[in-house]
């Protein structure tokens, strides 16, 4: 298989950091507890990746009323919407592929697994159940597999809500709703796959809540902006500061009245 191929240093990889961790390792942990405990190890290694997705979200939501402009103003013109926004993205070093970065990076991580899990065997492994009730070698479907399944599937609703911060409406529901989507297939997987991308979910949580509260937001003080996409009203505000004010008209001097001189008798 081409893909076990090339994710075979990756799979070696594991395999030795699983084994390290695990019953018979230096650490001790239950086959199931490894496979979170991996979890983390990964996460922590995607750090730098994470901080580059958490700069880009803020920048996206700093220069959202910008962009929001360039969609109006070319609503009926998707070619030149884009150019034009590909050109507000490089003038304002705005990356929006950075977000998707932690999630792109796990993907051969999750098939590494995959592969590395199917030489896991009841009778060559002990303690391959995670809490008593999932056996992580056996498929999701079957014993407690459906509960891991529901956890899965609300961890990834709530993943899915923090990455999708930066989206329009219709595009953060098709997220939303893409992890139910997702169910039957995943269900087919060895319970400890699921486990994986359970933890990493839950991460991505946590991430988002310490990112809502402990990371500053960018100054939104007037980010950079093109020349062809004044935000609206700018326009008219310049006009009226450039325009100058009417002068008053000067006071009129107060009239002298003459008197008559009395004719003497």
């Amino acid at each position: 298989m081409i893909v076990a191929g090339i994710l075979a240093p990756l799979e070696h990889a594991l395999r030795a950091v699983l084994d390290w961790l695990g019953p018979h390792g230096t650490i001790g942990l239950p086959w199931g507890w490894s496979i979170v405990a991996l979890t983390i190890l990964v996460r922590v290694v995607l750090v730098p990746l994470t901080v580059k997705q958490i700069h880009s979200m803020q920048a996206l939501q700093a220069h959202a009323p910008q962009m929001k402009e360039i969609q109006r103003k070319y609503k009926g013109d998707r070619q030149r919407q884009n150019e034009e926004l590909m050109k507000f993205y490089k003038e304002n070093n705005i990356n929006p592929a950075a977000s998707c970065l932690p999630m792109l990076a796990q993907i051969p991580v999750f098939f590494a697994l995959y592969f590395v899990l199917r030489h896991f065997h009841p009778g060559q492994h002990d303690n391959l159940s995670w809490l008593g009730l999932v056996d992580i070698t056996a498929k999701a479907s079957t014993g407690w597999g459906p509960l891991l399944i529901v956890i899965y599937a609300s961890s990834q609703i709530a993943s899915s809500y923090f990455m999708s911060a930066t989206v329009d409406k219709s595009q953060r529901i098709m997220f939303m709703v893409l992890p139910i989507a997702f169910i039957p297939f995943i269900i087919r997987f060895q319970a400890g796959l699921v486990l994986y991308w359970v933890t990493t979910n839950l991460w991505t949580v946590g991430q988002g809540l310490i990112t809502r509260r402990l990371v500053p937001q960018k100054g939104v003080a007037l980010p950079k902006r093109s020349s062809r996409t004044p935000p609206k009203g700018a326009a008219e505000d310049g006009a009226a500061r450039k325009a100058p004010e009417p002068k008053a008209a000067p006071a009129a001097a107060p009239r002298r009245v003459k008197r008559k001189k009395r004719a003497r008798r």
